[in-house]
């Protein structure tokens, strides 16, 4: 028997629409996709969620969220979508391990950050690297930092973190920047702003004190290798929506991410998106919890005109 609506992500977006859909009697079906929990699973404390004056830590939150949902009827799956077709109704959603069948669909997949690479990256995020300056930011009030990239993001973050950091440096692997030359302009001409070019990041330090205390930088051009001490590290290299199985199928943008209409809709009737996966503006935990509410009436009404209840 087909489910009413299948809920593709589990972070902010996707247990929103959980949430309403199950209050609404929908008996969603969540799929907690490659990261559970969203991008909020990888932070540590949330300060700008309103209703937490002391704030909320990331995973606390987001679960939750999930318990909230579960006690209206939500069901969630450790499973993945890595299949949708549309052609037929109701659509079939197939998994690594399950092949499901559903009159509606809302997509809460989410986008990633993109990242270095390195090993030490990864071990210090949430512990001084962050990929959301405004998120994050507060927490680096009076101390040095740094931001990875090139391009308007970059720039944008590293303003914003002038407002509370001491300094800024940004490190970019070339001799110019991607970003727009207003967004440029603004970096260059701030004086808690400087940059160092033709550079990458090797190495962040220090793993085995669970905190950054420096980069080791090399020059792409020279070789020439140096250290640079800081007590935080925002990466701003971009993000990638995750949309690879509606690639062809659903409308996007040149960066992948999902465009809608009327809402939360998307160009198949039946099909809602919300959160950052649509979003690349905002990228919040509030607007996409907001989206997830959204795409949730948007479904809900959609199934009662069709005569689902």
């Amino acid at each position: 028997m087909a489910r009413k609506t299948i809920i593709l992500g589990s972070g902010c977006a996707g247990s929103t629409a959980a949430i309403y859909a199950a209050r609404a009697n929908l008996e969603p079906l969540v799929m907690e996709g490659h990261e559970p929990g969203g991008q909020l699973s990888l932070t540590t404390m949330v300060e700008n969620f309103p209703g937490f004056p002391e704030g909320v830590i990331g995973p606390e939150l987001v679960e939750n969220m999930k318990k909230q949902a579960q006690r209206f009827g939500a069901e969630y799956v450790m499973e993945r979508a890595v299949s949708v077709d549309f052609k037929k109704r109701p659509f079939v959603v197939r998994t690594d391990d399950n092949v499901y069948e559903t009159e509606s669909l809302i997509i809460a997949s989410g986008a990633s950050a993109r990242m270095l690479g390195l090993e030490s990256e990864k071990k210090l995020l949430g512990h001084g690297v962050s990929t959301c300056a405004t998120c994050d930011g507060y927490f680096f009030r009076g101390q040095d930092v740094v931001v990875i990239g090139g391009g308007d993001t970059a720039m944008e973050d590293a303003l914003f973190l002038t407002k509370h950091a001491s300094s800024v440096t940004i490190i970019h692997r070339r001799d110019e920047l991607r970003a727009s030359r207003i967004m440029g302009e603004r970096a260059k001409s701030n004086p808690k702003i400087r940059f160092i070019w033709d550079t990458v990041i090797t190495e962040v330090m220090d793993v085995e004190k669970g905190a950054v205390e420096a980069v080791r930088l090399k020059n792409v051009k020279s070789g020439e290798e140096s250290v640079l001490e800081t007590s935080g590290v925002f990466v701003a290299i971009g993000h990638k929506p995750n949309t690879e199985i509606f690639d062809g199928v659903l409308e996007q943008n040149e960066s992948g991410y999902l465009l809608i209409e009327r809402g939360s809709r998307t160009q198949i009737e039946g099909v809602f998106a919300a959160g950052d996966v649509h979003d690349h503006v905002y990228r919040q935990a509030i607007t996409a919890a907001g989206a997830g509410c959204k795409a949730a009436i948007d479904c809900e009404r959609w199934l009662q005109a069709q005569g689902i209840e």
